[in-house]
């Protein structure tokens, strides 16, 4: 029988459909109101709504690795920078699928200053999911240990001189080395 393990929860794998429902449905909500087309509005409004559910568990995901991934002090403030942004916009978006399921069930147009809101959460969205890659990618939180090469790049070489994964302008500047490994204790209540 096959040992599934999710490193480090569930919270990577419902944020991809979070980003890319909410995401989609600001972009539909845009198009449906400028060409003035309802079928356009009618899946945006579908995709408000899944996706708005979906948000639910990756809050809930996105807590439980709050409190419990191992992380040091640069990566905490970030995480928490995170967290804050995500609380946020997964609010604003509750608020935009509440109204929708209220106001425009089947209705052929939308007000233009849910469309505006809804771009405006579309934003934060984008910048939360930024933060959030920010954590993982360059905190490295949440992830396993890379392994440890010597020499260089290893025992292969990459084109253009550049550091394994990185572009010209990454190679060029050194990660700041993590305060002190271990995991940060979040049973304070100071948080």
């Amino acid at each position: 029988m096959m040992n599934m393990e999710i490193i480090p929860n569930w919270h990577p794998i419902f944020v991809h459909f979070t980003v890319g429902l909410l995401s989609l449905s600001a972009a539909l909500y845009l198009a449906g109101a400028a060409l003035k087309k309802p079928h356009l509005l009618l899946v945006a409004r579908w995709n408000l709504w899944i996706g708005a559910i979906i948000t639910i568990g990756t809050v809930l995901a996105g807590l439980d690795a709050y409190n419990s991934v191992t992380h040091d002090a640069l990566s905490h403030a970030a995480m928490t920078n995170h967290k804050k942004w995500a609380l946020t916009t997964a609010s604003v978006f509750m608020a935009l699928a509440a109204w929708s399921f209220l106001k425009h069930r089947g209705a052929e147009k939308t007000h233009p200053v849910f469309v505006g809101l809804i771009l405006v959460a579309g934003g934060m969205l984008m910048i939360t999911g930024f933060k959030g890659g920010e954590v993982v990618y360059r905190h490295g939180t949440g992830v396993m240990r890379m392994p440890m090469i010597q020499g260089g790049h290893g025992s292969h070489n990459h084109s253009g001189g550049h550091s394994a994964g990185m572009g010209p302008a990454a190679a060029r500047h050194e990660m700041p080395e993590p305060e002190e490994p271990g995991h940060h204790d979040h049973n304070q209540s100071n948080h």
